[in-house]
């Protein structure tokens, strides 16, 4: 579904007229930005199977710090995999790093340990390797990869929408006032009805997730 449609369906479970594009005029566009903090909210309450996906980094000798192009800063790592070497990678945080780096005498092969380093100078998630590289070897991020706030009236979501635009609605609400004799606080509770189930309908894609273990 649209950016267009999503804002259209709120704007009509407020009784508003619909419009041709979220700009059309100052309450479609409010609708828009609540449309935006909605998604945000439906996107972080779970990692979602439509925003699985895998980004491939070639490293290059003796280069350790790698941008992951495209992630962003609000990319969730599932797991890192040196397809070259054939095995998952492990996290080490930068404490670790520096000592590798700065106090001990760093190594160099194929990459066994990743670490988070900041972002560059497009905002995507830089990480750091080690043993630094000495070759080119395929590495694959399989991740969450969360999306931009929506722009453009074409722009997709393709995450549940329902749970978005009861949200919006609640939101929208609790802004004005009133809609046709639900409070704000009765529709965030719809919202979080709606949501909950469709997280419960996407988690039976990922079972074992959901499986916690003792340590």
């Amino acid at each position: 579904m649209t950016y267009l449609q999503i804002v259209n369906k709120v704007l009509t479970r407020l009784r508003e007229d619909t419009v041709s594009t979220v700009s059309q005029n100052t309450y479609s566009a409010l609708v828009g930005e609540f449309v935006n903090d909605a998604k945000r909210v439906v996107e972080d309450a779970w990692d979602w199977s439509a925003l699985r996906t895998t980004l491939t980094v070639t490293t290059t000798a003796d280069i350790f710090n790698y941008s992951l192009t495209g992630s962003g800063n609000r990319i969730e790592l599932l797991d890192v995999i040196n397809d070259s070497s054939n095995f998952f990678m492990k996290y080490r945080d930068s404490h670790w790093f520096n000592k590798t780096f700065l106090v001990d005498e760093p190594a160099s092969g194929s990459p066994m340990y990743y670490g988070f380093n900041g972002v560059d100078v497009n905002g995507d998630t830089a990480v750091d390797l080690s043993p630094i590289p000495d070759a080119a070897y395929s590495l694959r991020f399989n991740c969450i990869l969360r999306n931009p706030e929506l722009s453009d009236d074409t722009d997709e979501v393709n995450i549940p929408t329902l749970p978005i635009i009861h949200l919006a609605v609640a939101l929208a609400v609790a802004e004005r006032g009133e809609a046709g004799g639900q409070s704000a606080a009765e529709l965030f509770g719809i919202a979080d009805k709606i949501l909950s189930d469709a997280i419960s309908l996407d988690a039976g894609k990922h079972p074992e997730e959901l499986v916690y273990q003792a340590v």
